[in-house]
């Protein structure tokens, strides 16, 4: 069972948390009206989750947060209050609050987060699926799969070659670190090593980058430029994203190729050079060859040996290994020394993930799941939309089963036939609802009542939003939210839609 501690001094929050909580068999709630009363609560039973008020009677609620951490380091809070100032929400996250809740308190809202709260206490104390080791490590690839194992070999046979070298993969997939590992391993390995990428320079400037420019070949050559051929001599150039290379330059990497000679940009001197080329393309060359958008005698020279790099999808078991791997990098450069791993369910989730973007994205995700982590394991709630589920985790769906959504529309007709409310509408509403079945009776109640009153107090002020704000005691914010979700209409009178 869950134990989760309410410290707030408003009896209407108590009553909002209980109505959420209170028939629960998986929840146990505690009450405390105070800061002193709530640590001594909190001393007592060591909750799962605390929801915390920002604002209490004779305490501030990041003073408190800061007692709560005291006692138990891997607390996990999550503060409600009217206060939503952008100040305030980085500062709640930045001291390592779980989450942060406005009020009024949607139920829906408020019981999921508690779920995903809870779910991350159980597995801040559970074995973790995925440990993060200590030991660090210098390979150039992770990963042991069939297909990887193929790629090392491959490195093997013509890392100590002369040969050119392609490597094709899809983006993310890890084709510089091939390159790397082709220099590493072989007999240039002390030699410059320089990478460009073909697709991220213009092709006026790719030119003078790759061959360089004598002074006054173009305008703005104030001087002569060493280009990246020359200064690679002796040594290795990786061309990557080849594909996105214009036919002129094409055609001086293939004399490249050919004669290990060039002439810079706007010179007549041929230059010689002594340097191993190897590319990279995530397309199809073959397609552009066909299409006329790359030569094929280039193609066949830069072919002289290909290294398919399989897609991450393609080497499902090399994912646990990348994500220890990323996880220990990440523990340290984010100075997260508390991590101790990751859990089942986060696991799962990677690994069963598409990754269209390939070990880029996972390495970025990685990343994301530690910023999000709050506790010492991370668990499916702490990875990006993109990779979590977005169902409900089972946690969340315990007791919530057969409740319904409640639609403003259907219930509209109780209470505009009268301009206030009534004893009378309020109980018609109450019986209609609990004869329909309904299981979330108080928060409909409580959302209609709200959306009333917002009503009357926009006619007593002629629509005037700011007085409204200051006569219900809401942010003007708050009020715009309201006025746009309840489909009120502010002209020369105030209606609800319908």
């Amino acid at each position: 069972m869950a134990k989760i501690l309410l410290i707030d001094d408003e009896r209407s929050v108590h009553a909002i948390v209980q109505n959420a909580f209170g028939s629960m068999d998986n929840y146990e709630l505690e009450v405390a009206e105070n800061g002193k009363r709530g640590i001594e609560l909190f001393s007592e039973l060591f909750p799962d989750v605390v929801l915390l008020d920002l604002h209490l009677p004779e305490s501030h609620g990041f003073d408190l947060f800061r007692q709560l951490v005291a006692i138990d380091s891997q607390v996990l809070v999550i503060f409600i209050t009217a206060d939503g100032s952008s100040d305030v929400v980085i500062q709640a996250m930045r001291m390592g609050a779980f989450d942060y809740l406005k009020k009024p308190l949607e139920i829906e809202r408020l019981r999921r987060m508690v779920a995903s709260a809870v779910a991350a206490r159980k597995a801040s104390v559970s074995p973790v699926a995925l440990s993060i080791g200590s030991a660090e490590s210098d390979e150039c690839f992770i990963g042991n799969s069939p297909r990887m194992v193929e790629v090392f070999k491959s490195i093997g046979r013509v890392a100590a070659q002369r040969l050119p070298v392609l490597i094709r993969g899809e983006s993310g997939s890890g084709k510089e670190l091939v390159a790397r590992a082709l220099v590493d391993n072989g007999n240039r390995a002390n030699k410059p090593f320089m990478s460009i990428n073909c697709a991220a320079i213009p092709d006026a400037l790719l030119e003078s980058e790759l061959f360089g420019h004598e002074k006054g070949s173009f305008t703005g050559a104030d001087r002569r430029r060493i280009g990246r051929f020359e200064q690679c001599d002796g040594g290795t150039i990786f061309l990557d994203e080849i594909g996105d290379m214009s036919s002129l330059i094409q055609g001086k990497v293939l004399r490249l190729l050919q004669e290990q000679a060039f002439e810079r940009v706007g010179g007549t001197d041929v230059i010689r050079t002594d340097v191993r080329v190897i590319a990279a393309t995530h397309q199809p060359l073959e397609d552009l060859v066909r299409d006329g958008k790359f030569r094929q005698d280039l193609l066949y020279r830069l072919n002289g040996y290909t290294i398919q790099l399989p897609a991450l999808r393609e080497r499902r078991e090399d994912v646990p290994p990348l994500i220890e791997y990323f996880l220990r990098r990440g523990k340290k450069e984010m100075d997260r020394p508390e991590l101790s791993g990751l859990a089942e369910d986060a696991l799962n989730a990677l690994v069963e993930h598409h990754w269209p973007g390939n070990v880029r994205e996972l390495q970025s995700v990685i990343r994301h799941a530690i910023l999000n982590c709050v506790g010492t394991v991370i668990t499916k709630s702490s990875l990006p939309e993109s990779i979590e589920s977005k169902s409900i985790d089972s946690v969340s769906n315990a007791g919530m089963e057969g409740q319904s959504t409640y639609d403003h529309s259907v219930e509209i007709g109780v209470f505009t036939q009268a301009d206030g409310l009534s004893p009378t509408s309020i109980e018609s509403m109450v019986r209609e609802r609990f004869e329909t079945g309904s299981k979330n009776i108080y928060a409909e109640v409580i959302t209609e009542v709200e959306r009333i009153v917002l009503k009357q107090i926009l006619i007593l002020t002629d629509g005037n939003q700011s007085k409204a704000s200051e006569v219900l005691g809401i942010t003007r914010g708050k009020i715009r939210d309201r006025i746009a979700a309840f489909g009120i209409k502010l002209d020369t009178s105030v209606s609800i839609d319908s």
